[in-house]
């Protein structure tokens, strides 16, 4: 099953590079030339993108990746989630961060002088 996060990538880079090949998106994602074929099938089963050929530069038949009237609607409403997923973690991520910055200006001892033990004065 795909993600929400990985069917809205992959809808973006098709939408703005419908001319790549599975080859060069599994490189983008860093994820086998399988699972993009697979990603692909699922989102041309669900009726999101079609496949048209072309003639590549090299004078061989390729695939175009387009995104469907539905396809683009789907992108609509995947984007706004994904927004909000990022939002919320945005917000975790910064309200730790300003507890992270209490911490420090409370005088709590760093982690690594922790890890050191008590000084010793030597008289």
């Amino acid at each position: 099953m795909l993600s929400d996060e990985m069917r809205y990538k992959l809808m973006r880079l098709l939408e703005d590079n419908p001319k790549l090949s599975q080859r060069d998106v599994a490189r983008e994602f860093g994820i086998s030339l399988g699972k993009v074929n697979y990603c692909l099938q699922a989102l041309m089963h669900k009726g999101w993108i079609k496949a048209s050929h072309f003639k590549n530069s090299r004078n061989k038949l390729a695939y175009r990746y387009l995104l469907t009237p539905r396809g683009i609607d789907e992108k609509a409403h995947l984007t706004v989630r994904f927004l909000q997923i990022k939002m919320r973690e945005y917000e975790s991520l910064r309200d730790e961060i300003e507890q992270l910055r209490r911490e420090v200006s409370l005088g709590v001892p760093a982690a690594d002088e922790q890890a050191r033990g008590p000084t010793r004065t030597v008289s």
